[in-house]
């Protein structure tokens, strides 16, 4: 076997660690979760004093053979400058999406560490792809809150396009939720009021995200939300590019709603709001709402099944929590939220200790007309026990009335054998 470049050898000694990973992953040599088991490994031995760079233990470990490690010496003619945007540093990776690889990075005019995205080199040779990244970047623009990524900066440089953002110094939902932590309600409350409220301006601004999900809500070191990830959103207004998605399934399968699941060309704020809830409930009970074995098996679940309430997966919620849920959830979207205004009404009566009055209205219209209309499906009636008051209080008025006719037809028979008596007397 061929031995192992050494750490000195010109080339990979100038390439900074986020470039090595950067390469690697471009050319397809390792996967991320290869690249990040070294880094583990690497971590171990820096906290014994045993220093190694990142490419000598993925060749040790075989995630790299010693021949691929020796092309890359020999491909690494440029230096990290030449491979970084003008006016940004990069420092090391954060991770991989579905459509670029993101780094840590310094913004050298302002002196600020900032996220830099940029494109995968496999989809930067197809245009739909790069006018996609692009956009993403252009609706980033249009929003300045609080509760969002700030988009700053975008560009190309040497056939490379990328996208700069503030970068959020914290994690995400899903991070959390991965390491097994179930949210307190109020905790999970704070969070997603702060999301509603991205969502609200997002809203103002003729916006829809259609992939709010854990991943998507980033968390500081201060615990503010930050809704990140414009990648899939789309201007509400926009019918052309809607109908170019027309019968499309767009999101994220636990979190997607059943218009969405559907294709449908008009969705709108309330698809966002659906899986909003979907990320609350995920959140609360450490599940997510419909699992299946297989994308399509879960997306059916949003289609048809009836949603466990949350409250009775977890007992310790309280019922307004369901009810505000369940509202939001509701797969005819005529019943949710209509807007995050409205979402976020309710969701400060329950930060105060009040119960929702908006989504609690939402669904005892919803349910009354399932019953007018002779509705035998129970989704919505039978979702939940905070309704079996409605069917007790019924159940009474007909036992009482059936009580009462038979004491009324005791008596009209006490009657009429004292009339036979009379008449039997005379």
């Amino acid at each position: 076997m061929a031995s192992a470049p050494r750490a000195d050898a010109k080339g990979l000694s100038d390439l900074t660690e986020a470039e090595l990973i950067r390469s690697v992953l471009d050319r397809g040599l390792a996967t991320q979760g290869e690249i990040d088991q070294c880094k583990a490994i690497q971590e171990r031995l820096s906290r014994k004093d045993e220093h190694k760079p990142l490419w000598q233990i993925m060749v040790e470990g075989r995630a790299l053979t010693p021949n691929q490690a020796k092309r890359m010496l020999q491909d690494a003619g440029e230096t990290p400058k030449m491979r970084e945007p003008p006016g940004y540093q990069l420092i090391a990776p954060i991770g991989q999406g579905s459509m670029g690889m993101v780094y840590r990075a310094r913004q050298v005019s302002m002196d600020r560490v900032v996220a830099l995205k940029i494109l995968l080199k496999q989809l930067a040779a197809n245009k739909e792809f790069i006018e996609r990244f692009h956009r993403e970047a252009r609706i980033a623009a249009k929003l300045g809150h609080n509760n969002v990524v700030q988009a700053i900066d975008s560009g190309e440089f040497g056939g490379h396009h990328y996208f700069v953002m503030e970068y959020v110094d914290g994690t995400n939902i899903k991070q959390e939720l991965d390491k097994g932590k179930v949210y307190e309600e109020h905790d999970a409350l704070e969070i997603i009021l702060q999301v509603a409220e991205a969502m609200d301006h997002a809203h103002q601004k003729g916006l829809i995200h259609r992939d709010i999900k854990p991943e998507n809500v980033m968390l500081t070191k201060q615990g503010v939300a930050k809704l990140a990830d414009l990648g899939l959103a789309r201007l509400t207004a926009d019918e052309a590019w809607a109908q170019s998605e027309k019968g499309i399934a767009i999101g994220t399968p636990y979190y997607i709603s059943p218009e969405q699941i559907r294709g449908a060309v008009d969705v709108d704020i309330r698809s966002d709001i659906y899986s909003l809830g979907a990320t609350l409930y995920h959140m609360v009970t450490g599940r997510v709402p419909f699992a299946g074995k297989n994308a399509t098996e879960v997306m059916q679940k949003h289609l048809k099944m009836q949603l466990v309430p949350p409250d009775h997966v977890n007992t310790k919620l309280s019922g307004g929590l369901g009810q505000v849920v369940e509202t939001m959830m509701a797969k005819d979207r005529q019943v949710r939220y209509a807007t995050p205004q409205d979402l976020i009404i309710d969701l400060k009566n329950l930060l105060e200790g009040r119960p929702p009055v908006i989504g609690r209205e939402g669904l005892r219209a919803s349910t009354m007309e399932s019953l007018a209309e002779g509705d035998e499906t129970d989704e919505m009636v039978g979702s939940s026990a905070k309704y079996n008051a409605v069917f007790e209080d019924l159940a009474g008025r007909i036992n009482r009335s059936r009580a009462l006719i038979t004491i009324l037809a005791a008596l009209l028979g006490v009657a009429v054998i004292s009339n036979l008596l009379l008449i039997a007397a005379r």
